[in-house]
């Protein structure tokens, strides 16, 4: 499979055909830009949302399969009775395809192979089934949909944060904070949602099918005073709480361990079970940018050397009691 940076720009104009209004949406990714013309209401709702990372996935693998079929977006639309518009749109995730039409492209393609079509049967139900954050859907998160639901699948998240606490370890009380500073023109309503998004993320380590966590902390974020001194504590506090859990990892990286292996700051990596791909994400300012398979390969590495660097679990539980007892 061709790896590729899952990082889609989106461009909409309306356009008018016969009195008919219609939008244009212009994906562009790091490679190219596909032009399609969303022409139903459910096309047009998820176009404004833009293709979820499953949906890519799954269009991506069609569209290699069939190049390598040797077929034309005609004759695959032919095959399903349908126009070469549909099979566009189904290969760059505006609209995801269903498990039906998954099978017979696979039956067109010559794909034989039962792991092969297993895989991509699964992944087409993935694509449709609902989760908890897609009543969500509306509110202006970003990438962050598709980052629940990365966590929400993952065998394992390992994440270095160089700035602030991870999600999936805030208190309400840090969130608040840590929300409310990184977006002065949000009003009080919507900052409430966000805060109440990011809590419902954290039910994943109390799940039985939960990932495990393991989390490397830059020592300048137990210094970092965010909220008040009182809320700072309560989470240092809650860190401590979360390291007595099965599945959650902490360990710190200390100022005396010297220049390390991301400077650029944060990133997280998701370990997934077949049949998707690893992925690796960072944050900025831009935007969410999600790196699979072997682009991932290279934060892997950033990852093992950091982790090297970081003090055991044990020793970094006394360094957050030592940073929390500075506090007050």
């Amino acid at each position: 499979m061709i790896d590729a940076l899952v990082a889609w720009h989106q461009i909409h104009y309306n356009a008018s055909l016969q009195n008919n209004l219609f939008e244009i949406v212009v994906f562009c990714s790091k490679f190219d830009c596909v032009t399609i013309r969303a022409s139903s209401e459910e096309e047009r709702v998820g176009a404004k949302r833009g293709p979820t990372l499953r949906a890519q996935w799954l269009g991506k693998q069609l569209r290699e399969l069939r190049e390598s079929a040797k077929l034309t977006l005609k004759q695959a639309g032919d095959y399903l009775q349908r126009d070469a518009a549909t099979i566009s749109r189904l290969e760059v995730g505006i609209t995801p395809a269903r498990a039906a039409d998954v099978l017979a492209l696979l039956n067109l393609y010559g794909v034989s192979e039962q792991k092969i079509r297993d895989g991509m049967e699964r992944l087409s139900r993935d694509v449709w089934q609902k989760g908890w954050w897609d009543g969500y859907a509306s509110e202006p998160l970003g990438g962050m949909l598709d980052h629940a639901w990365l966590e929400a699948r993952a065998r394992e998240i390992h994440s270095y944060d160089a700035m602030v606490v991870p999600g999936l370890l805030q208190t309400r009380e840090y969130a608040l904070a840590v929300i409310s500073a990184s977006d002065a023109d949000a009003d009080r309503e919507q900052i409430e949602r966000w805060v109440k998004f990011r809590m419902a993320r954290q039910q994943v380590l109390t799940s039985d099918a939960g990932p495990d966590v393991e989390v490397v902390l830059d020592e300048a974020v137990l210094h970092r005073v965010i909220g008040d001194p009182h809320v700072m504590r309560a989470q240092l506090e809650h860190l401590l709480d979360a390291m007595t859990r099965r599945n959650v990892t902490i360990r710190i990286l200390p100022f005396s361990a010297g220049a390390h292996a991301s400077p650029e700051g944060s990133f997280t990596i998701f370990d997934m079970p077949e049949p998707y791909p690893d992925v690796a994400y960072a944050e900025t300012r831009g935007g969410s940018v999600y790196t699979e398979a072997e682009g991932a390969e290279s934060f892997v590495r950033a990852y093992d050397s950091i982790r090297k660097a970081a003090l055991n679990p044990d020793k970094s539980a006394t360094v957050i009691r030592d940073a929390a007892d500075r506090i007050g």
